[in-house]
Order: structure tokens, then sequence, then C-alpha cells
């Protein structure tokens, strides 16, 4: 079968503006609402079509994903199922969580981000913008060496950086089993209060370590003097 047009309007809205992503826009590349709208004048809901592809497996971002775009802006990150086949790109069944489902798993996760430990509405210490937590899909290979999908709450920026990853959990048990009694047991309490404690020698080199090159050879210069 011929790939359309995104200008052949035989063809329903959704399979157009996902030719004209790729045909015009490219991957990786900015476009904005208006330029959207102005390229199928007259078309009724273009925007919810293109959203629609996200069901499909496309990746367009909007500024909740990519804090560097304004609310005009989507970035066509990648590009999914060929709608434009049939058959293809029907959403999934269970493909949209449910409200209750989201509450779940953000209680699940303390409404923070489990890969960078920030709230919802808290500053992201640097550059512009608030975190905005959002659930997201993430592969988990379990012990016995299957893979399922499971639920995790994750802040705009990190969802952006941990697209496409798997957790392995046979990896981390396998980690886990080389500790020795004092560091299991110190792990051990981190998972029960889900919070890692940082010793003073920690905070010291996480200190030192953000020193600027000078400043860093004053400091160990001192140091490893008085230890020699």
């Amino acid at each position: 079968m011929d790939v359309p047009s995104w200008q052949d309007t035989s063809y329903g809205s959704k399979v157009r503006v996902a030719r004209w992503l790729v045909e015009v826009v490219g991957e990786g590349n900015l476009f904005t609402k208006t330029a959207m709208r102005e390229a199928f004048p007259g078309v009724a809901q273009i925007d919810r079509r293109m959203r629609d592809l996200r069901e499909a497996g496309w990746v367009i971002d909007t500024n909740r994903e990519d804090p560097s775009l304004n609310s005009n802006e989507h970035r066509f990150v990648a590009e999914g199922e060929p709608v434009w086949l049939p058959g293809r790109g029907k959403a999934k069944p269970n493909s949209t969580l449910t409200a209750t489902q989201r509450s779940e798993a953000m209680r699940a996760d303390s409404y923070l981000c489990r890969s960078c430990g920030v709230g919802s509405g808290e500053s992201f210490g640097s550059g512009p913008g608030t975190a905005q937590l959002e659930i997201a899909r993430r592969q988990v290979k379990l012990a016995d060496g299957s893979t399922e999908t499971q639920l995790v709450t994750e802040c705009n920026r990190c969802r952006v950086g941990n697209r496409g990853s798997e957790a392995d959990l046979m990896e981390l048990l396998r980690r886990v089993d080389t500790l020795g009694p004092v560091e299991r047991k110190a792990l051990a309490q981190w998972m029960e209060a889900d919070q890692r404690t940082y010793s003073i020698l920690e905070k010291l080199w996480g200190m030192y370590r953000s020193l600027p090159s000078d400043a860093r050879g004053a400091v160990k210069q001192t140091v490893c003097g008085e230890s020699q």
C-alpha cells in the first residue's frame, strides 16, 4: 500500500496530521498549533486528532514534558504506529488510565517523582518552571525473567529522559545479594523510610564535588596533607 500524502483529503484528519508531522515537521523538530491549524484550514478538531496519535505510540511533547517549549509549541519526538494502514493505530484496550488508577499510583509513590524526588508544583532548583507529576508506564524485567508494564510517578522532566527505559529487577536483586550485613541493614532502613539518609562524610563529599577546580585543589591539599 502506498503511503498517503498529508494533502490527500480522501483520508481522515488523524491520518493526514500524522503524515504532516512526518513529511513537513520531521522527528525532533518543533511545530506550533498555529502552523498546524493553518495547514488544515476548515478541519474541525485538528488539535484533538493530533493528540489521538499518542494512543498509537506517537510521541509529541508539550511544555508539560519539555519546559523549554512555550504553550503554543510542540515537539514531534518520535513516530508511532502507521495509522494510515488498515487496522493500525486504533486505541488499545486500557490504554487510558482511569482517575482511580492515577490516584492509586501517585499515592503508592508518595506523590513524588520516583526518579528525582521532586513534588508537584515544586521548583526544580535550576531553570524555569515547576514540576508537574504524571503517571508513566515502565517496562520491568522481573526476577523470573519475564517482563511486565508497571506504573510509576515521574515529573515532566524525568519522563522525557526516561522514555523507553526498562527497569531490571533481576539485576537489582543480584547486586543486593552482594551486600554485606551492615550495607544491607542500611539499605533496609532507607527502604522502610522511603528516604535515603546521608552521613556527614557523604555530605562533605557532595560539597567537595560541587566546588570549582581551584577550590577542590585547596581542600584536597589540606585533607590529603593531614592524612599523610
